[in-house]
């Protein structure tokens, strides 16, 4: 587990190069979360996506995830892919390769793919204004 620091902001407001190539002007920092916030994400999770087999994290935000959720696995249940934070899929596209699979992920920041459930859902002004959302 990452150790929460006193200065640790899960809502950044900036100039962020996201991992996905985009620039942003907020950002989450998952690293933020305590080992509470993150036992209580997994408790969400599992009750969100249901059953689920064996369970892969997208490096590096879903690897705590996954390393949490893999003791919930049940036998004859479909892949789960897991991330911290959706921009625009590819990652967990990249990460899934084609294979059955079910996904979630902490947040998106917005619309997901019909795969992939969302604990949380930010809307930016952005996908507003481009009439992404109604």
């Amino acid at each position: 587990m990452t150790t929460l620091t006193p200065d640790a902001q899960l809502f950044q407001v900036g100039s962020f190069a996201l991992s996905a190539g985009m620039k942003s002007w907020w950002k989450l920092d998952c690293d933020a979360l305590s080992q509470q916030d993150w036992g209580a994400i997994m408790s969400l999770a599992c009750r969100l996506v249901g059953a689920f087999g064996s369970v892969e994290g997208v490096p590096r935000g879903g690897l705590k995830l996954a390393d949490m959720l893999r003791y919930d696995r049940e036998a004859g249940y479909p892949l789960l892919i897991v991330d911290d934070v959706l921009t625009t899929g590819a990652s967990m596209e990249r990460q899934r390769a084609g294979r059955e699979a079910k996904g979630f992920v902490l947040f998106a920041r917005g619309p997901c793919l019909p795969w992939v459930k969302a604990l949380f859902t930010v809307h930016s002004d952005l996908q507003i204004a481009r009439g992404v959302l109604p």
